[in-house]
């Protein structure tokens, strides 16, 4: 299996060659409008825009779903509460 990182960056360099093909010329535009061109020249701030608003609206469904994990909690601080027995009994103070 392919590494995510290679997938991402074989994906993000046939965009590049396609669109710098277009926008070159080497790749014929029949039947298009005439403000094709600038839409062309414009797809990779439109790409980017795009998925900078899919990251967002991702993260802050993945924040307003996040579930609490109470018992994760009471073991953590039951591990830090050892922690610092541990360190009191080898001399560190805490302020």
């Amino acid at each position: 299996m392919i590494p995510k990182l290679f997938q991402w960056l074989l994906a993000g360099v046939t965009f590049i060659v396609l669109w710098i093909a277009l926008v070159l010329g080497y790749r014929e535009q029949d039947g298009t409008s005439t403000s094709t061109p600038t839409v062309v020249l414009f797809l990779p701030l439109y790409v980017i825009i795009t998925f900078g608003l899919f990251s967002v609206a991702v993260i802050g469904y993945r924040v307003a779903t996040f579930n609490d994990c109470v018992e994760a909690a009471k073991e953590l601080q039951t591990e830090i509460e050892e922690a610092k027995a541990d360190l009191k009994s080898k001399g560190f103070k805490f302020d």
